[in-house]
């Protein structure tokens, strides 16, 4: 049995305890999160007692943590964690300094304990087949990569003043996707932005709708495009081109049916936001972090996955605020 502490019971902390709820020989065994109400909510749902950070990664009986705490929190859960030995999951980003990221990175590697990053997207089974039929040499040497990320709406105002901005709390999906589909680092960004849905997302100092265009160290190309408003649903696509063919995930609704008559054509609307898009990915996300931690040899995003990402989005914001490409490492 492996027994997990969640550190954080709100949106995602509880996507989280849902999915560990679907899994055999695993449970959540204590919960800290300073709110009553989600705490009690997760407790009645997983039967875990509450504890503080401390008596969480200062138990012997505790194997690992899942941090779903807000951003500012990750760092020092992340090395509170590794020093009490704990293997961790860590929603992206781990931390929105990267000196702060490089800390953590050290100390995961010195404790010796397995990390990974909540890139539920690289669980998705639609994306997965993209990169299976990449890998299968399907459509060739990979040339070109396209990323659609669209959400139907923004998150709240107090939930942007600390994400990060666009670059890190929605793209930063879409820069590891990129990193994934390709198998080859980023080594140029090139992004642009602007407010176009709501004036107040701009006097927070952040964008609603943004680009970026990547270069690989083979010379390959992706281009990513974000939106904070999608009038049609929650639009998310993956379209790679190559030597030999394209091969491209479209959106998920629910159904396949269309119906067809004189007025046209109808199909399903496209599901709705993150939670139903990608409820099957964040229960393999975890399926494969208790593989790993129980010693089998998976692929994972790991902590190294999680330093790229932020590496990026941080080229991302000064390409923007220079206006112009950015090396990696400049």
């Amino acid at each position: 049995m492996i027994r997990i502490g969640l550190l954080g019971a709100g949106r995602i902390g509880q996507i989280h305890a849902r999915s560990v709820n679907a899994l055999d020989n695993v449970e959540i065994v204590a919960i800290h999160d300073p709110a009553d109400e989600a705490a009690a909510y997760v407790q009645a749902m997983t039967g875990a007692a509450r504890a503080s950070l401390l008596e969480i990664v200062d138990d012997p009986d505790i194997d690992a943590v899942i941090i779903a705490s807000p951003a500012m929190q990750h760092a020092e859960q992340i090395m509170e964690a590794a020093n009490g030995g704990k293997h961790i999951f860590c929603e992206k980003p781990i931390d929105l300094d990267m000196n702060k990221v490089r800390e953590c990175v050290a100390a995961v590697e010195k404790a010796g304990v397995k990390m990974m990053v909540g890139f539920n997207h690289r669980f998705d089974t639609n994306f997965n087949a993209v990169k299976r039929n990449i890998e299968n040499g399907e459509v060739g040497e990979v040339e070109l990569v396209q990323i659609t990320s669209r959400d139907p709406s923004a998150p709240s105002m107090d939930y942007l003043k600390s994400s990060g901005g666009i670059f890190v709390d929605m793209m930063i999906h879409d820069f590891d996707m990129a990193r994934y589909v390709l198998d080859d680092e980023i080594v140029e960004v090139y992004a642009t932005g602007s407010v176009l849905t709501d004036p107040a997302i701009g006097k927070i100092g952040d964008l609603d709708t943004a680009t970026a265009t990547l270069k690989s160290a083979k010379g390959r190309v992706a281009v990513i495009t974000n939106s904070r408003r999608s009038s049609y649903g929650y639009d998310q696509r993956v379209e790679v081109h190559g030597s030999k063919g394209m091969v491209r995930a479209n959106n998920l609704r629910g159904t396949s049916v269309t119906l067809a008559n004189s007025t046209g054509y109808r199909s399903d609307p496209l599901l709705d936001y993150f939670q139903e898009r990608y409820a099957v990915s964040y229960k393999a996300e975890l399926q494969t972090f208790c593989r790993v931690i129980s010693g089998q040899d998976e692929k994972h995003p790991d902590h190294i996955d999680g330093l790229k990402a932020i590496e990026l989005a941080e080229a991302a914001w000064e390409s923007y605020r220079k206006g112009r490409m950015i090396k990696i490492g400049e």
